[in-house]
């Protein structure tokens, strides 16, 4: 709920502070109560809210609001039976009150009961004189639901009632792009300006879409719509940028992303795509100029880190590269993306056993293209681990069980260590997925290639495919 009078507040949480401190009994009303337990929770006190609600329930033992924020302390720290009791007294006391129904829908929702919470809300519904509220609790829950048709049409009623509610117009906007239906989205985005011109928020949902569609001239209009509608909405600025870059205009896409840096503090987005733009016009000083703003603005953003080691890896300075992705690997270990460009800086600056334990970092952390496979094994094949790249190769081989790469490989190893009939197994299997790729094996394994047995398999396969 929210405060009537913010000094008498103020005044009711001095005088019940100053009870917790010395501990003399206060007399406070339930409505008092009720505005320090919701200070409380906006504020995110969860203890001095069930202090004030223990309290308050002592001085006022059958306030149902009181009992309402006991319920929801309950819910907060997941006693959902508890609340259930507490609430089913309630209800079997004001089986009208629509606060008692939203906060019955709350616990089945909590337990995965969002049909059953369906229901209640829409009793609660019946009774409330807040329908925008109950219609989006009844969105949300359909949302649980993934129905997304069910689900924006609670949101477009919550929309007809308060067509300032944008917290609704977002929902509904979500909705339309779960289901695809990009070109809906705009017709009802139309509709909504016809009735709200001005709608800053509504222009920029509109210039999403038309992005979305790869149509970046109505995106750029509908942006602009929306830096008319408000000149200070940075949002629209940022995203004119982006559209602007699509269309090749990096001049005006620096104009747009620095607005932005004008109208509030820098964002490391904003950082780091005037760096790209500087980058394609090839103002190179610039660009790693904003690269390194963008990582002094926030030295989490991977994407910055990753800027600015491609820069120098695209300029063959894979010593500066190096360092950089060092930094980044010493910020985030666990950052695929670093461990992958680690990699490959390695390998091109030849040190192949750190390479090795680059892409095998990726394969750890989840990263199971098969380039990484493969380029771990073509290492481990110069490092003279041979067992060790037939293992890689194995793993590999359950993640792309029908990968011509991995054939061949698997077939050059074998032979290698003296396997011949594996490698026989896995030559033929390799050449009948695409005989065109024997040159894997004669890049490779050079000697393995030139054994007689080898190039008679190739060659019956060559004549087999013409």
């Amino acid at each position: 709920m929210q405060f009537g009078d913010k000094d008498s507040t103020n005044f009711s949480l001095t005088r019940f502070e100053s009870m917790l401190k010395t501990n003399n009994v206060l007399f406070f009303d339930a409505e008092e109560f009720e505005e320090i337990i919701q200070h409380y929770l906006d504020n995110g006190k969860m203890a001095l809210a069930k202090k004030a609600t223990k309290l308050g329930l002592e001085q006022h033992p059958t306030a149902t609001n009181l009992k309402l924020y006991k319920v929801e302390i309950y819910i907060f720290e997941n006693k959902l039976d508890l609340a259930d009791t507490l609430l089913d007294e309630l209800y079997s006391l004001e089986s009208s009150n629509e606060e008692i129904l939203i906060q019955k829908a709350n616990v089945l929702s909590r337990r995965d009961k969002h049909k059953q919470a369906i229901a209640l809300l829409g009793k609660a519904l019946k009774i409330t004189n807040d329908a925008a509220d109950v219609l989006s609790l009844i969105g949300m829950e359909y949302l649980f639901l993934e129905n997304f048709e069910q689900a924006k049409t609670n949101f477009m009623r919550c929309l007809e009632i308060d067509n300032q509610d944008y917290s609704a117009l977002y929902n509904v906007i979500y909705c339309f792009d779960y289901l695809e239906q990009h070109r809906e989205a705009i017709d009802y985005l139309n509709d909504f300006l016809n009735v709200n011109p001005y709608s800053e928020v509504g222009w920029h949902q509109v210039g999403k879409q038309y992005y979305t569609l790869k149509e970046y001239k109505k995106a750029l209009a509908a942006y602009d719509f929306a830096i008319i509608s408000d000149d200070g909405f940075i949002g629209a600025y940022l995203e004119k940028g982006k559209v602007l870059e699509k269309l090749g205009r990096y001049n005006e896409a620096i104009a747009s992303y620095t607005i932005t840096l004008e109208l509030d503090d820098p964002t490391s987005f904003a950082l780091l795509r005037i760096g790209k733009c500087h980058e394609k016009l090839r103002n190179d000083e610039l660009a790693l100029q904003f690269y390194h703003k963008c990582i002094e603005e926030d030295g989490l953003l991977d994407k910055g880190w990753i800027a600015i080691t491609d820069y120098y890896n695209r300029k063959k300075n894979y010593q500066k590269a190096l360092y950089y992705i060092d930094k980044a690997l010493n910020i985030d270990s666990e950052n695929v993306l670093y461990w992958k460009r680690y990699a490959v800086i390695n390998k091109n600056l030849n040190l192949f056993e750190e390479a090795e334990h680059g892409f095998r970092r990726t394969i750890e952390l989840g990263n199971y293209e098969i380039d990484s496979w493969t380029s771990r094994t073509d290492i481990l094949i110069q490092l003279g681990e041979y067992e060790a790249a037939i293992n890689n190769l194995n793993q590999a081989a359950e993640f792309y069980p029908d990968a011509v790469e991995i054939e061949f490989r698997l077939a050059g190893l074998y032979y290698l260590t003296g396997e011949e009939n594996k490698g026989q197994f896995h030559l033929n299997n390799a050449l009948r997925l695409d005989v065109e790729y024997s040159i894997i094996i004669e890049e490779l394994f050079p000697t393995v290639f030139a054994k007689a047995i080898v190039q008679k398999i190739i060659r019956q396969y060559e004549n087999a495919s013409r």
